[in-house]
């Protein structure tokens, strides 16, 4: 497995920009964005990908991976009004 698959990779839709946004949080402070989430996604992929290359390029320690989070037992704490 490449060091790629082992961050998160977030698509959302933004009512603000109105257009679906990839980011990776904690890899990259960028990201991209586009009409259609499976083209954000894919270029989202690249982007993440070259990240990590340029990390291992540079000598430089990735951060690290989400692929070690226990998602499942993650909470979330929901306020109403």
């Amino acid at each position: 497995m490449s060091d790629a698959n082992r961050y998160a990779k977030i698509v959302y839709w933004s009512e603000e920009d109105q257009c679906f946004i990839g980011c990776c949080p904690k890899l990259v402070l960028g990201g991209c964005h586009g009409d259609d989430p499976k083209t954000v996604f894919a270029e989202l992929c690249e982007i993440v990908y070259e990240a990590v290359d340029l990390y291992v390029k540079t000598g430089r320690p990735l951060p690290p991976p989400d692929s070690n989070y226990d998602w499942s037992s993650h909470k979330q704490t929901i306020t109403t009004n």
